[in-house]
């Protein structure tokens, strides 16, 4: 009987052919090789399929499982992990890079420190325009050590940025006591946050994780309807209420976690400090989404296809 891997992979993909390769050449180089790589594809329409499937043959620590359906990302990340069966998860993307080190240093860590619950590098970015590219150094700054789960908290919401530490290791026992993430933009800002209520973060301070961004990355999207559809591709246009969602999502989450009734009050305090400082936000989310509503209301009103006089002649017809 083959034992079970210490740490296991997953990577949800939709339409990677173009990094894909590179990207799972750097997973499969790691130093510590005690993983599996569980791949989900969204259903994708380029050669994806084709090179998974050729990956998945060379080495027995590839899984591939192809979706009949695109889910949305989200829900795809969720199979990914919901796949995987080692103490330790890792959420990979089909374009972004990792040192070969990267496993070996976070499986230290997370082995050393009972407290910690996610152990992630830090972060170079990889700037692609116009066939070139460019690095830079980005700090994450999310090395949460305080014993206080409120104060990990209260840090990752007001330093977070670019969710780099989401592809760190994580425990796989506390991120199941999680909602993982949301169908709704910006989801893995709320897991991050969440995940500080049940262990500490700690940023190894070496440069072992290389982001890359390029006009094709979700991360450089700007047309919310296509960012939608991206976590949702079933969807009718709609408001997509971010701030409400992750105004909710941690309402949820500190609910939810096993804290005391003290931490509980000073984290819903914050949150409602945070929502009133941002009160323009909500309320500009709100009235959008009523002009949307009535706007969509007067359209079917005053469709001379859909009127109810239409609808009676049609069923007299048939």
């Amino acid at each position: 009987m083959t034992a079970a891997p210490r740490v296991s992979i997953g990577l949800p993909v939709y339409n990677g052919e173009r990094y894909l390769s590179e990207s799972l050449d750097s997973i499969l180089k790691q130093t510590f090789e005690d993983f599996e790589l569980i791949i989900c594809d969204n259903a994708s329409t380029d050669q994806t399929d084709v090179l998974c499937r050729a990956y998945a043959e060379r080495d027995r620590r590839v899984r591939y499982h192809r979706n009949a359906i695109n889910l949305g990302a989200a829900r795809n990340y969720q199979l990914a992990f919901e796949m995987s069966s080692a103490p330790y998860f890792r959420w990979a993307t089909y374009d972004d890079l990792i040192a070969p080190e990267l496993l070996a240093r976070c499986v230290e860590v997370l082995d050393r420190e009972a407290s910690v619950v996610l152990a992630y590098p830090k972060t170079k970015l990889l700037e692609e325009e116009d066939g070139l590219i460019s690095e830079s150094e980005y700090e994450d700054g999310l090395h949460l050590s305080s014993p206080r789960a409120s104060e990990r908290f209260i840090k990752l919401v007001s330093r977070l940025r670019l969710c780099n530490a989401v592809y760190g290791l994580i425990r796989a026992s506390e991120l199941r006591k999680t909602a993982v993430l949301g169908s709704y933009i910006g989801s893995d800002g709320p897991l991050l946050a969440e995940l500080t209520l049940y262990g500490k973060f700690f940023e190894i301070p070496e440069y072992l994780f290389y982001r890359r961004r390029h006009p094709a990355a979700f991360s450089s999207q700007q047309d919310v309807q296509k960012l939608l559809q991206f976590y949702e591709p079933q969807t009718k246009r709609r408001a997509p209420l971010i701030a409400w969602h992750h105004l909710i999502a941690h309402l949820s989450a500190v609910n939810r976690a096993p804290l005391s009734i003290g931490e509980k009050i000073r984290l819903h305090h914050f949150l409602l400090r945070d929502a009133i400082r941002s009160r323009g936000d909500y309320w500009y989310e709100l009235t959008t989404l009523v002009r949307r509503n009535r706007t969509a209301a007067v359209r079917r009103v005053s469709s001379p296809l859909d009127s109810p006089a239409t609808r009676l002649f049609n069923r007299e017809e048939h």
